[in-house]
């Protein structure tokens, strides 16, 4: 009786020093993705590079003004296009509708090949009449808004209406164009097809003409051997459908076209998971789709197939090595000058003898560079590297037309650059140092110049803010280009002499700059206009430091509170987790209000986001391969240690109702927190977590957690995988869990989410389901509802406000009522 009385007293207390908060749904309401886009328009400066080099062109949006400019970079000089106040007089007369300076619904834009004429489209209120005749026997007719097509130049302020333009499309996914648009090749009933480039615009006005002559190449392709796409995605009912269509087929060119080599997957072993659309009319359809597990004995084969264009015969390369291994082409990057152009093809890194292979072991912990003769076939090995956890790569830049490339590597423990020449020879590392380089942005092969995204080098500085470097390919003279503390993100022109450098952190604005090949400021752009933001109520997060659980990591992250912080109150505290290991929660970056984060903490909660130990790997090798072989617990005791250490910091925290919530990985993480510290963490929304990574994609978890490869005697090769799961603790559960996945998740299969609830449900325990019907990974347009749902949890089991009615009256207001 004493113990009871003793548990009763306990809980009072607790309900009292949890007493009712009231949940501010309307504060959270009040940005709402809808309402979002209303207050906060453009960000950061996109600019788009024109041929000529030197110029280029972006539009800009705020509360007060929308522009569009085009930039000389050569003279540090910015104009208007046009004067919109007049373009809209203009089109007004023309499309017979009212339009004004701020409501200009201009698409897609394009500059012509003189650089002077500007093309665009305007839809208009008209309806007109269309006739479908690809069914002669029945003539279709349906109605469709006329679109108006224009060109404006710029020089003469002139605008031309074009009357007889029948605008094609831009390209078709199904379309691997040669870089001289000789041919155009694809996919159809598993095989390989080629048409002429005059038919293929006769197929960008009307795909199905039928006066179209498609030439078949390859006459052996099956279904999941196919030489190009096999329409995956696509449920059973659609893939009959669309059976006769043509489909992509994954080729890289040779630079005088004569050349390609296709890249080719053999499925036929690998097992079958499903998915059923219980949505679908008018009755629900079954998704069948080929899905590898780790640990699989059967997965993907690759094969390289090199055919010569004019005969269209082709070889198998040798390319065989490692069991179930992976090879890929290396290819040059696009120039940022054709973004806007109507297709790009995809070209070999090399040149018209020599193109560029890597080749993987299942394992991932040996990789092999390659160069292939175009003439006869032959495999050279160049280089290669051998690590006992998984190799990070980024695909080799090419640069002094193939002459030279640069390698991304960690090979020292960080990520860094090295020059080869165009046999595989090291030339010299090109950067050196405890910091990561992120990104190749430009080479000035004139002078010998490398630019790059780096983060971690300058003290004091977070070192998941990204800054822009240049430095000398024999390695010398490195210089930041860049203010620092700030988080950067950069384009730069083809040539490398000029870049547009967008910076901005969680706590403040967007920003950006015109710089020269030097860093030095050429003109000031723009700068992102929140004061209707600031307006509603916004507050800036906090950017926060604590330790990892062994007292030396530093851990980064940001910590967001209500808009309407009182800081004498007691708050719960919530984390949102994304373990990695491929990258972390943290935006380091302004960005709109998120749902997970400082919109949920609207309702009264504090939500931080925090890296941890095997997170992003944006930081030393060490760091992001801490998880390595412990998938499931390898960050939590970094997330408690860091909710330990802010509680203890700050008193407006309550270490008592500590929440944590995350998607997908975070899901995972989530619910793996609820059940490895079931006293510390107390509730949690864990939404369409990999919680059993046995069933889950197998590059990704072999890849992170680790695959053993074992060689017998006889010198067969097998693979063994484990990996603990969040259903073998379930047991544990203490707190409050609510888990929600989407039933036709072809990612994260459903069935992660079920093994956890029959685990719980064996064990006995209490939790909540939500399942989202027709929702895949991202749960579309069910997010608003998931939202209020999370909303609901934390307010009920963190702020114990239990005041919900049946209806989501938040959502609702923001639902015209058309009835």
């Amino acid at each position: 009786m004493t113990k009871f009385l003793s548990a009763l007293c306990f809980t009072c207390l607790a309900i009292a020093g949890n007493a009712q908060t009231k949940a501010n749904y309307e504060l959270a309401s009040r940005f709402s993705p809808e309402k979002q886009k209303k207050m906060l328009f453009t960000q950061n400066v996109d600019p788009h590079w024109l041929k000529s080099n030197n110029k280029f062109w972006y539009e800009f949006e705020t509360p007060n003004s929308q522009h569009w400019y085009i930039v000389d970079a050569s003279t540090g000089s910015k104009k208007d296009m046009f004067d919109p106040v007049k373009l809209a007089a203009q089109l007004t007369l023309i499309v017979k509708y009212p339009f004004e300076a701020h409501h200009l619904p201009i698409d897609s834009l394009q500059f012509l090949a003189d650089e002077n004429t500007i093309r665009f489209q305007i839809k208009s209120t008209e309806e007109i009449e269309k006739k479908d005749s690809t069914d002669k026997k029945n003539i279709k007719t349906t109605k469709e808004k006329k679109i108006y097509y224009f060109t404006y130049n710029i020089a003469q302020n002139k605008l031309t209406e074009l009357t007889d333009f029948i605008r094609p499309k831009r390209n078709y996914g199904w379309a691997s164009i040669a870089p001289d648009s000789s041919m155009v090749l694809f996919s159809k009933h598993f095989n390989l097809y080629w048409m002429s480039w005059a038919d293929y615009k006769k197929a960008l006005i009307k795909e199905k003409d039928s006066t179209i002559v498609e030439h078949q190449i390859t006459k052996d392709g099956v279904d999941h051997y196919a030489y190009g796409s096999d329409g995956d995605g696509e449920d059973n009912v659609e893939h009959e459908k669309n059976k006769d269509n043509r489909r992509g087929a994954y080729i890289t060119w040779s630079p005088d076209s004569k050349h390609f080599v296709l890249h080719r997957t053999d499925e036929r072993k690998v097992k079958d998971l499903w998915v059923i659309n219980s949505l679908s009319n008018p009755r629900p359809t079954l998704e069948t789709y080929r899905y590898e597990m780790p640990g699989d004995t059967s997965i993907p084969q690759s094969e390289l197939l090199l055919f010569n264009a004019s005969d269209k015969r082709f070889q198998r390369l040798d390319l065989n090595k490692f069991k179930d291994q992976t090879i890929g082409v290396e290819r040059l990057r696009y120039k940022e000058s054709t973004r806007d152009d109507d297709w790009r093809p995809n070209i070999w890194m090399g040149d018209n003898s020599k193109f560029y292979v890597s080749r993987s072991s299942r394992d991932l912990k040996k990789i092999d560079y390659l160069s292939v003769d175009v003439l006869n076939g032959k495999v050279d090995s160049l280089f290669g590297e051998r690590m006992n956890t998984y190799i990070n790569t980024q695909p080799l830049y090419a640069i002094k037309n193939g002459k030279e490339f640069i390698e991304w590597s960690e090979r020292d423990g960080w990520g860094h650059y090295y020059l080869y020449d165009s046999n595989g020879k090291l030339k010299n590392q090109i950067t050196t140092g405890a910091f990561h380089c992120e990104s190749i942005e430009g080479v000035d092969e004139k002078n010998n110049i490398l630019y790059f995204t780096a983060g971690g080098r300058e003290d004091g500085i977070n070192p998941y803010y990204l800054h822009f470097y240049k430095i000398n390919l024999d390695g010398s003279s490195l210089q930041l280009l860049d203010k620092v503390n700030y988080y950067h993100t950069i384009s730069m022109n083809d040539n490398a002499t000029y870049f547009v450098d967008n910076y901005s952190r969680a706590d403040a604005a967007p920003k950006s700059i015109l710089y020269n090949g030097t860093g030095k400021t050429v003109l000031s752009l723009d700068t992102c206009d929140m004061s209707s933001f600031f307006a509603a109520g916004y507050k800036y997060p906090q950017i926060i430091k604590v330790k990892a659980d062994d007292g030396i990591t530093d851990l980064y992250g940001v910590m967001y509170k209500p808009f309407n912080f009182d800081s004498t109150k007691k708050y719960p505290l919530v984390e949102y987790v994304y373990p990695g290991p491929q990258t972390e929660a943290v935006n380091y970056m302004f960005g709109k209000v998120a749902d997970r984060t400082d919109r949920l903490a609207q309702i009264g909660l504090v939500v931080i986001t925090i890296g941890n130990r095997g997170g992003n790997p944006a930081r030393s090798k060490w760091y992001h391969t801490f998880g390595y072989g412990n998938l499931r617990d390898y960050g939590l005791a970094d997330k408690k240690a860091a909710a330990e250490q802010l509680c203890a910091k700050y008193s407006f925290l309550d270490i008592n109702r500590i929440g944590i919530h995350g998607h997908s990985g975070g899901g995972f993480m989530s619910t793996a927190a609820m059940f490895v510290y079931p006293d510390f963490f107390k509730v949690a929304v864990s939404s369409s977590g990999n919680h059993d990574n046995r069933i889950y994609n197998r590059w990704w978890s072999e890849t992170h957690n680790g695959v053993k490869e074992n060689i017998s005697a006889k010198g067969d090769t097998s693979f063994e995988y484990h990996i603990a799961t969040n259903p073998s603790i379930a047991k544990n559960l203490k707190g409050h869990l609510m888990l929600t996945t989407g039933d036709i998740d072809n990612n994260v299969h459903p069935g992660n989410t079920y093994r956890v609830i029959d685990a719980l449900i064996k064990a006995n325990k209490r939790f909540d389901f939500l399942l989202l019907p027709g929702q895949r990974h991202a749960y579309g347009n069910m997010q608003e509802y998931f939202f209020w749902r999370l909303c609901d949890y934390y307010s009920q089991y963190l702020l114990n406000d239990w005041r919900r009615p049946v209806d989501m009256i938040e959502a609702d207001k923001d639902i015209p009522d058309t009835n």
